[in-house]
């Protein structure tokens, strides 16, 4: 039985990842240089040593200004992602599960200080019964670790949460954890090689919560 959901935060309830990819992409073009998305994808969803700037500079085969590709980047992709809103669906699936009962909690790589920044200006922030995020273990995605404290956190098991994910490097670390997995794909991820899961969505809006939960315990 699904007693919790727990959602992803980047590219699945705010898409900044097509915004950052973008913002890359036109700095890259700058240089006549391309990010490919093979390249950029593996690092989607997780924490990496993998930095933009040192491979544009390897592309571009000479040295550039790493302060002023770090600032640019920064503000463009600042003022794209502050006129951002939810994703298609999520607000559905939260005042969903509020009214069937379920636990609502969420599991980031990122750090909270960004994670909640974000969810208060899309006023979500207080949806969460649990936010679990980089600040809160020592390894990220696809490492189990943040689903496993969201779920104790909830006080359920893992197998009656459904996780909600977009990229790869998510919804392995959802299946190590022993859940069951929804993913929901963004521009940047769509193309990925994601592992089994139990579901794919467009969009949450394609879906209605109730629906998902009575086909997934099927």
């Amino acid at each position: 039985m699904i007693k919790a959901i727990i959602f992803d935060f980047d590219g699945l309830i705010l898409d900044t990842e097509t915004h950052e990819y973008e913002v890359l992409s036109e700095l890259y073009a700058e240089h006549n240089c391309e990010l490919p998305l093979d390249v950029w994808g593996k690092v989607v969803g997780t924490v990496s040593d993998f930095h933009p700037f040192t491979y544009l500079e390897e592309q571009a085969k000479k040295k550039l200004n790493r302060d002023e590709f770090n600032e640019r980047q920064k503000q463009l992709f600042t003022e794209r992602i502050e006129q951002e809103a939810a994703r298609p669906g999520v607000v559905d699936y939260l005042n969903a599960a509020k009214s069937l009962g379920i636990k609502i909690g969420l599991a980031s790589s990122s750090n909270y200080d960004w994670v909640s920044s974000h969810l208060k200006r899309l006023n979500l922030l207080d949806r969460f019964e649990c936010i679990k995020t980089s600040d809160h273990v020592a390894e990220v995605k696809p490492n189990p670790a943040l689903y496993l404290e969201a779920a104790k956190c909830l006080g359920v098991k893992p197998e009656e949460c459904i996780a909600f994910e977009d990229s790869a490097n998510g919804a392995l670390a959802a299946k190590r954890a022993g859940m069951k997995c929804v993913i929901v794909p963004n521009e940047v991820t769509k193309n990925l090689e994601f592992c089994e899961v139990e579901h794919r969505l467009q969009s949450m809006a394609e879906m209605e919560l109730k629906e998902l939960i009575s086909f997934l315990e099927q």
